[in-house]
């Protein structure tokens, strides 16, 4: 089964992403949006997995989790990677204590033990709001982008 580790949202966040994707959908861009239930933060990607490995995989993030207490995030902001002249993704950012960036290193260190590969590339907590389909109003999305690039969607507590 196709898996990942991920932070899910609280209902208060769904429903401000999903409000933020109607305003954004006004702009008539190209984009396959993410269903509002579907959005989560990602702190690993693991792809397919085979039911044996299950145990393995839940006792080693059970393990890096009981070393962490609460952490506070905030959802906000807006941008596309890779950059504005070859958008691929739009996302919303998450920022927080530092606590957020160790989890996701000790989730990674816990699940090359496991067998799975480390990702490469840095992590950025993010939570994707859509794919780009084609580049088509793209510059109207992007000054909407710029009007709403700091409004808060909400603070989420984790534990």
């Amino acid at each position: 089964m196709r898996s990942f580790i991920a932070i899910e949202l609280p209902l208060a966040i769904r429903s401000a992403l999903a409000e933020l994707q109607q305003e954004l959908k006004m702009c008539n861009a190209d984009i396959r949006w993410v269903k509002p239930d579907n959005i989560h933060m990602t702190l690993k990607f693991l792809g397919e997995v085979k039911e044996d490995r299950i145990d393995g995989i839940v006792n080693g993030i059970r393990d890096v989790c009981g070393r962490y207490g609460r952490l506070r995030l905030e959802v906000r902001g807006l941008g596309v990677f890779p950059n504005r002249r070859s958008p691929r993704v739009l996302w919303v950012d998450v920022t927080g204590d530092g606590m957020l960036a160790g989890l996701q290193r000790d989730i990674e260190g816990a699940m090359a033990l496991e067998g799975f590969k480390k990702e490469k590339r840095g992590y950025t907590p993010h939570l994707t709001m859509g794919r780009f389909r084609s580049l088509r109003e793209k510059d109207h999305l992007f000054e909407r982008i710029d009007q709403l690039s700091d409004n808060s969607l909400g603070v989420m507590d984790v534990k």
